[in-house]
């Protein structure tokens, strides 16, 4: 996994299951109050490593596309640390984003996944992890991990260390 610039991560995968474990390696590092931001093209795998996420997060049931729903909130048995799974596509800025209820997630300090992050770019907080996902080809695409804060720039350190064992 190459590292292109300081504190970011350049990864590619070369199948949907891949991307997914990706994913499970990323949600059984988060703590409450962590936010992750997707980006990519329709397609680019966000939702396949959103259920990677929440499947390594320990989520009881599967993160699927919140498209129609916009919020699914999800729980897990070790604790009561909640995982909400946003869709931005559908809203049309971060104007929106009071008919969805960001400040009452924002304040429970659960787990964030936000899919088309994009979209409310002047709402997220301050401190997060970006992921830029890329369409290679029709099974490969290149995930671009990119540390905004002490927290997320440690969370990667320890994703490496972590793949790296795991590979």
């Amino acid at each position: 996994m190459p590292i292109l610039k300081e504190g970011e991560l350049n990864v590619i995968t070369n199948s949907a299951d891949h991307t997914q474990k990706l994913g499970v390696c990323l949600g059984s590092l988060l703590q409450a109050g962590d936010v992750i931001c997707l980006s990519g093209d329709m397609g680019a795998g966000k939702t396949m490593f959103s259920a990677g996420i929440g499947s390594g997060w320990g989520a009881f049931e599967p993160l699927t596309s919140p498209t129609f729903n916009l919020v699914h909130e999800h729980h897990r048995a070790k604790d009561q640390v909640r995982l909400f799974h946003i869709d931005c596509y559908r809203l049309r800025g971060s104007a929106d984003l009071p008919s969805i209820g960001w400040e009452d997630i924002l304040a429970q300090r659960g787990v964030i996944v936000i899919e088309w992050a994009e979209m409310i770019l002047d709402a997220l907080p301050k401190d997060h992890l970006w992921v830029e996902l890329r369409v290679l080809e029709s099974s490969r695409r290149n995930l671009i991990f990119e540390p905004h804060g002490d927290r997320y720039h440690h969370l990667m350190k320890e994703f490496l260390t972590t793949n790296a064992t795991r590979s």
